[in-house]
């Protein structure tokens, strides 16, 4: 197999295929993570709690934590760009069905679109720029892909749940499919070949996680990733019924929250360079105060906006720090990185939205932000501990 890398002829072709990639991963995020500026107008459009409607965002990470393994490794052989424009495609199905779905089961079948999609294009797409780029540009251009997780709070989100307010729902949805079939036209055009390169195998997976780093940054993911969707997904609810905020105004809440996510994601992408641990503690530590002080402080509008920019700024820097982790731990095998960084990522998103569901519906949604405000306290403490005893 040839191990050639593909770079396109010119700079500037290159930084337009990197956009392209980073642009379907932005389509990706945003789709899987709407429903949290939708989840109230969902659950009502379907005659459910905002606990059960909480599955829309489950179910994705299941699937997407089971496809990121299997779609890569039963694909390893096949041409990479081949298989991301065939991901593109199914999401715009995804979206298109999300949008007429005429029962909650629809709905749901949509959502498993959905996260195959996640699962597939995300391992496969979030570790090519280095075989699209020059050495001293895979960097930056890895940042710009990696962008895409905190535009899809920032732009995503807002945009869709403000959309949402507007026309619906499910004209939110529609547009995402639209989108999901310009960045498909995009990768078609410019995306050059991409023959399997350092096929991903079970054997290479399976070294990875016996290595002491991936194991550290399994352990400070799940942590992590589960204290924050047990909260976040549920963080409309808060804002609407504690807070006491009209929907547009959530969604200015939500835009601040994404901006300060951009910002945090450039921040870490930084001190991973130099404090990979210390880092990914503090991101922690930042989740852990902003959730825990949400249902004294957050029952004020100052309140609420102040710690959901701190709660943006700290998130933004934990897909980075996650990734970095992993890539670390396995500096020779980067798509495996990024598989076991997906689908670790995703399992947990897809327990922490559940168990957040279970705890906003037995109890409030203020006992799920004290919930998720502990956990991520424990990786915040556990990672420290870590990196003192190096």
């Amino acid at each position: 197999m040839s191990t050639t890398l593909a770079r396109p002829r010119t700079p500037f072709a290159g930084w337009l295929t990197v956009t392209s990639l980073m642009l379907g991963i932005f389509a990706i995020v945003t789709s899987e993570i709407l429903p949290i500026g939708l989840l109230t107008t969902i659950g009502a459009d379907f005659g459910i709690s905002d606990g059960a409607t909480g599955l829309t965002m489950t179910l994705p990470g299941i699937v997407a934590a089971v496809a990121a393994p299997t779609v890569t490794l039963t694909t390893a052989r096949l041409d990479r760009r081949v298989m991301l424009c065939v991901l593109m495609a199914v999401l715009a199905v995804a979206d298109v069905l999300a949008s007429v779905a005429t029962s909650y089961w629809v709905m749901l079948i949509s959502r498993v679109l959905v996260g195959l999609t996640i699962g597939g294009f995300w391992s496969i797409g979030a570790g090519l720029a280095g075989r699209l780029m020059p050495p001293h540009a895979v960097g930056t251009a890895t940042a710009v892909i990696f962008s895409a997780v905190p535009l899809g709070s920032v732009l995503g989100v807002p945009t869709g749940t403000f959309i949402g307010n507007l026309s619906g729902w499910r004209t939110a949805f529609l547009v995402l499919a639209a989108l999901a079939v310009l960045v498909l036209a995009a990768l078609l055009i410019l995306l050059p070949p991409l023959p399997a390169h350092q096929v991903t195998s079970p054997r290479v997976l399976l070294g990875l996680l016996r290595t002491r780093g991936a194991r550290t940054a399994l352990l400070s993911t799940f942590l992590i990733v589960l204290a924050h969707f047990s909260t976040y997904t549920y963080v409309t609810p808060f804002l609407q019924d504690v807070t006491g905020l009209h929907p547009a105004a959530v969604s200015a809440v939500l835009l601040a929250y994404g901006i300060a996510g951009i910002v945090g994601n450039f921040l870490a992408g930084k001190a991973t360079a130099t404090r990979l641990r210390a880092a990914f503690a503090t991101c922690g530590g930042l989740i852990a105060i902003t959730t825990l002080l949400l249902p004294s402080v957050g029952g004020t509008t100052t309140g609420a906006v102040v710690l959901l920019v701190i709660w943006g700024l700290a998130y933004g820097g934990v897909p980075v720090c996650s990734q970095a982790s992993f890539i670390t731990a396995s500096p020779h095998t980067p798509e495996a990185a990024t598989v076991v960084f997906t689908s670790s990522f995703q399992a947990t998103f897809a327990l922490g939205a559940f168990l957040g569901g279970r705890i906003v519906d037995a109890f409030s949604v203020s006992t799920t932000m004290i919930c998720g405000g502990l956990t991520a306290l424990l990786m915040a403490i556990s990672l420290w501990s870590l990196t003192q005893s190096r």
